[in-house]
């Protein structure tokens, strides 16, 4: 049984520069006799198709569409609950394709598709390469069609991304590790976490920050303070009520996204609790969220739009190229702290735990 794994973009597989070299033309020339134009002259033709047979070349769906007539399709597949992250990611996909004189086809992966109907969609919608944000940057089995089936992927937002797979994100572990030492700066020792989905390399990314921080500071990592979130406000909610009706509650609450957070400040207003004075309230992301809300979140600014951005430009010189090495590409984009009004140093205030 074939690895797909260590199949996928192997380092040592030609592409469409290698036959042009070997050939001693130009890439474009290369894409015309794949397309089979009849503008490339016989003699010519020859050395391309020569070429292609001594490294073994086999062209991709989208190296045969990128000659000149063709446009070339951006897919953008996307799962994700919140709607305030999908609408900075589609902002700066959109933005990007129209830079890079791409069409960008937005398609939403219902759960009771299977994977194999999926990529069979992408596949007669004539989509040459597909950018993956979060949750199914991280879902393997997709990975995997996608490349048996030669439609490259730019993995969004992902916490480790296979060394073949083409990536963008920030470094999720220090940001989470920078906001809880900024807690602890603040004078809170009991710091609540609400954990992101199980299912996104993210979430665990977050968490480990999280932990590292507080043990550095000497401060135990107590369970009754953790709560399983699914980056949802409806699970947020769930959480926060979690944490918040312990007898010895935390003065600080920190969610993995502004979703959960701004669930958590509701849950704290209803049961009489004033963010920040009562209760210091986190996020990440910067989604619009974080500041539709009251009191605005402080919380870490992921450059959503720019990681979308950067997809489109990642997947595009894959897809014509441009790179000089088959190594994928991993791009690691600088995060942000932004503090506004829903963080405070704590102050002496009844449980309001036990109910």
């Amino acid at each position: 049984m074939t690895d797909t794994r260590s199949s996928r973009r192997q380092r040592n597989a030609p592409t469409i520069n290698d036959v042009a070299r070997h050939a001693g033309v130009s890439p474009m020339t290369v894409s015309r006799v794949i397309n089979g134009e009849q503008v490339v002259r016989a003699a010519t033709r020859e050395k391309v198709e020569a070429a292609i047979a001594a490294l073994n070349y086999a062209p991709s769906a989208a190296a045969r569409t990128l000659a000149g007539g063709e446009e070339t399709r951006v897919g953008l597949l996307y799962s994700n609950p919140s709607s305030s992250y999908l609408s900075e990611f589609l902002v700066g996909s959109l933005d990007q394709a129209t830079r890079s004189s791409v069409d960008l086809v937005v398609e939403k992966w219902d759960d009771d598709t299977s994977v194999d109907a999926v990529v069979a969609h992408l596949q007669r919608g004539r989509i040459d390469g597909v950018i993956l944000p979060p949750p199914l940057c991280d879902l393997p089995e997709l990975v995997d069609a996608l490349d048996r089936a030669g439609i490259p992927a730019v993995a969004v937002a992902t916490g480790r991304a296979p060394a073949d797979l083409a990536a963008v994100s920030i470094d999720d572990r220090h940001a989470a590790y920078e906001m809880t030492r900024h807690l602890i700066a603040l004078g809170h020792d009991r710091i609540g976490f609400i954990k992101g989905n199980p299912n996104q390399s993210a979430s665990s990314r977050r968490f480990e920050g999280y932990v590292a921080a507080l043990r550095e500071a000497g401060l135990p990592v107590q369970d009754e303070l953790i709560a399983q979130g699914f980056f949802t406000y409806r699970s947020g909610l769930d959480a926060a009520e979690q944490i918040l009706s312990l007898i010895d509650p935390p003065t600080a609450i920190f969610a993995s996204n502004d979703d959960m957070a701004a669930a958590t400040v509701a849950i704290a207003h209803r049961t009489g609790l004033d963010v920040p004075g009562d209760l210091t309230v986190c996020g990440f992301d910067d989604t619009s969220l974080a500041t539709t809300i009251w009191p605005e979140l402080t919380t870490i600014r992921q450059p959503i739009s720019a990681m979308a951005r950067a997809a489109v430009e990642v997947l595009v010189r894959q897809l014509k190229g441009r790179r000089s090495s088959d190594a994928a590409e991993h791009l690691v984009l600088d995060y942000e702290l932004i503090r506004r009004q829903s963080d405070a140093a704590p102050r002496m205030r009844p449980r309001m735990g036990g109910r």
